[in-house]
């Protein structure tokens, strides 16, 4: 048996080390360190805290005009500077030989292209180091299988040739690191949280976003809005890791705007390949942003025939964020335009209520008909990944557990109508029992927060409630989305005093929306 890790031993807990990672730090969401991690030296006096002036003088030149303290404070957190020589190898596949998840102690990360490409010699070690923990550690919490053809990776070169773009990913980079850094911390002592620098850097790059956003849509000589569009869609990845309210669907109303001017003035064309192969993928995650974001928004969010309607939906899981069935997300479309339509301060006549259930019945009916199975065997044939048995399992369970949640919510529509609490407790253990599954895969585990959420709603017993609570505190771990601490807090707050609202059974459809903003809870 192999000794306590370092990085139990500096938290101070039990480490029975079976093979690295060891169990305590992958639940705790940290890396597992064998040995202590090398320090950063400037100069011979580190003991003191002093720097040489040659120390003082480093990194002088930053392609951000990024002040260089910030650099010497992560040396000084014990981190490695990213160099060529730190990164991973690539392996046979093209995939990199290093398979330790991510950390913020030491970072070895795979970046296609190369380093040695001359596009990254304008980067600063800071910039150089944020960049290669995006490629690592948050590129695959947005695809549902984490590969080289991961779009959000393959967009590192037009990053490199935008400072719009750039900004945005390192914005999103930074505020993950310090989300991450943030768990840690409360597991060190005091002064450690100080030494680190993520979580103002990840606002300094946020501002530099949005204010090169606003800067490009003003100019007169048009730039490319097909790289504002990357630039946005980032952003709205940067309000699940922030928090989860009202900034995505800002975000959202301005790309579909520069996609609708983009569609009318024809300019499509003579697009980069990165550029082209991502629009294919924005489009598809924009409308599941659009439909699962008006579920729990009190304002109107889904638009009629426009483009993300029009965008092509078939899947491949190795280009796609959640997994969510295309039928299934239509089916969640025409439930939110009809509880909308409930909601109008204009009342239905009984004609149109009666049409209005016809076809919401009608929905469920078709949505409860829905083969699992069968879509995943057809999503897994036109995928990259091999289709075990294993994998077609999988797949099943995360398709089954949104059918549950969208049945579920449907019926809370359809009760909203008739004024009936329709019993959907099988449908909830149902879906909880898809969630205990999908938990030991850690790729599709990070996709299902929004039918956990539901399930949540609809928990009524204290046993469910902490089970929901206990696969919230995982999914934290995983994918460090600050959403999902806002679920918490929203669950909590129904959990207390349910009878406040309403109509409690089917009431949350409505009052989603009225507690706090618009939450995108993915």
């Amino acid at each position: 048996m192999l000794s306590a890790c370092y990085t139990c031993r500096r938290r101070h807990v039990e480490c029975q080390m079976t093979q690295p990672p060891c169990k305590k730090c992958q639940k705790a969401g940290l890396e597992c360190l064998q040995k202590r991690p090398l320090r950063w030296v400037d100069g011979p006096a580190f003991r003191n805290r002093m720097r040489t002036s040659q120390a003082h003088h480093m990194d002088q030149g930053s392609a951000l005009n990024k002040p260089h303290h910030k650099v010497s404070s992560r040396h000084e957190a014990g981190l490695a500077a990213p160099t060529l020589e730190a990164i991973a190898p690539f392996g046979r596949n093209g995939q990199s030989t290093n398979s330790q998840d991510g950390g913020h102690s030491s970072i070895h990360i795979s970046i296609s292209p190369s380093l040695k490409d001359p596009s990254f010699d304008s980067l600063d070690d800071e910039s150089l180091y944020y960049l290669n923990y995006y490629s690592r550690c948050v590129c695959k919490l947005f695809v549902m299988f984490d590969s080289q053809r991961n779009p959000l990776r393959q967009l590192i070169p037009a990053a490199l040739a935008n400072p719009v773009l750039t900004a945005s990913v390192m914005a999103i980079s930074a505020r993950h690191m310090a989300n991450g850094q943030q768990i840690y911390c409360e597991r060190q002592d005091g002064d450690h949280a100080t030494r680190f620098q993520a979580h103002p850097d990840g606002l300094m790059y946020k501002q530099k976003a949005i204010r090169g956003l606003i800067q490009a849509l003003s100019d007169p000589v048009p730039k490319s809005r097909d790289v504002l569009v990357l630039s946005a869609f980032i952003l709205i990845f940067l309000d699940l890791l922030e928090s989860g309210r009202d900034q995505w669907k800002s975000h959202l109303g301005g790309i579909k705007q520069l996609v609708h001017d983009m569609h009318t003035a024809g300019t499509s064309q003579n697009l980069e390949a990165i550029i082209e192969g991502m629009r294919e993928f924005i489009l598809g995650q924009i409308y599941l942003i659009e439909t699962l974001g008006a579920t729990f928004s009190g304002r109107k969010v889904l638009s009629g025939a426009d483009m993300s309607l029009a965008a092509p939906l078939q899947m491949s899981i190795d280009r796609a964020y959640i997994g969510c069935p295309e039928y299934l997300l239509s089916a969640v479309r025409f439930f939110s335009a009809a509880r909308d339509r409930l909601a109008d301060p204009r009342h239905l006549d009984t004609p149109e209520t009666y049409s209005l259930l016809q076809s919401v019945t009608s929905v469920l009916n078709s949505t409860d008909l829905f083969d699992c199975y069968r879509w995943a065997n057809q999503t897994l044939r036109v995928s990259s990944l091999t289709p075990s048995t294993q994998n077609v399992q999988s797949l099943e369970h995360l398709a089954q557990a949104y059918k549950s949640a969208i049945l579920i919510y449907g019926w809370r529509i359809c009760d909203a109508l008739t004024g009936n609490n329709t019993p959907l407790s099988d449908l909830v253990t149902g879906l909880v029992h898809e969630v205990h599954i999908l938990r030991r895969d850690k790729a599709l585990f990070k996709c299902i927060l929004w039918p956990l959420f539901i399930a949540g709603l609809e928990s009524e017993d204290q046993t469910r409630r902490s089970q929901v609570r206990e696969f919230l505190d995982s999914f934290w771990f995983e994918t460090k989305c600050i959403n999902v601490i806002n679920a918490v807090t929203i669950l909590e707050r129904f959990w207390v005093d349910p009878l406040e609202v309403e109509d409690a059974s089917s009431g949350w459809i409505f009052r989603m929306g009225q507690v706090g903003g618009d939450w995108l809870l993915i």
